[in-house]
Formats: structure tokens, sequence, C-alpha cells
């Protein structure tokens, strides 16, 4: 398992970027539009960290900015921690076997979800290619939030 990035939402990109690269140091490595899904994503590394950002993405901050305007109350602006792993389906097993509910199954052979037991989001994503879809992730409905 390898740590990737941990998010938090943001309400206005330019004073986010302020904060984050002008006052508090950290470099913008890259930076993603989603129209379909009205959102950016801007990825921001330490300076120590840049070498590891630019060859494996990691350890990240992502800020995501959300087009639509929203009151984020109650922690929502911490959205998720991320972690790679060798296998998304057998680390998926293991974890239901534990008891650890599965919110996001990996339908998609590449990224599931699951909460810590003080409700944090944790992403699970397949180091490498996606995975061929298989059940009985393929049919697997979510459970509660991510």
């Amino acid at each position: 398992m390898r740590f990737l990035h941990t998010m938090v939402r943001v309400r206005d990109i330019d004073e986010s970027l302020d904060f984050y690269c002008t006052k508090l140091g950290l470099v913008e490595m890259r930076r993603k539009d989603v129209p379909e899904g009205r959102f950016s994503l801007i990825f921001l590394a330490a300076p120590k960290d840049m070498q590891s950002s630019k060859a494996s993405g990691a350890p990240e901050l992502e800020l995501t900015f959300n087009w639509d305007p929203e009151d984020y109350d109650y922690g929502r602006n911490f959205g998720h921690l991320a972690y790679k792993v060798d296998n998304i389906y057998e680390t998926c097993q293991q974890l239901m076997d534990a008891g650890v509910v599965i919110n996001r199954p990996p339908r998609d052979g590449r990224m599931a979800f699951i909460k810590s037991p003080d409700n944090i989001s944790i992403e699970l994503l397949q180091e490498g290619d996606s995975l061929p879809a298989t059940e009985p992730w393929l049919s697997m409905e979510n459970t509660g939030s991510w």
C-alpha cells in the first residue's frame, strides 16, 4: 500500500492557492478540469516531495473546487484519504472479511471507498491498470455514503 493524497474541498481557488502556495509554500503540480462533473482538481506538493509527486503522483494535497456554490458545514470540505493497493479485489475482500463495509465497491476494477471508525472516507485505487471487471464486485451496490 502507498499513500497518495488527501482531498480538501475549497470555495475559492485563488484564495486557496494564495494560502497553500504563496503562504504555506506548496507547489502546484497539475490541474484537471472536469466539465461533465462541474469541478476542478488541483494537486499540490511540498517542495521536498516534488520529485516523488512528479514520478508517482504522491504524496500530494488535492484541492477540489466544485463549480456550483456549496457551503461546507460539518467538515464536508475534508474529502478523503487515498491509497494505492496491489490488488483492489483482494484488498476489498480482506477488509470485508475483517468486518469493514465497502461503501463503494470496485465495480470498475480500479476504485473503492471505505470509511474509518470515525467516518473518514478512504479511497482505495488499483496500482497500475484497472483489473478486469468481475463478480461479485461488478453487481455490488453502494452502501451508505462515501
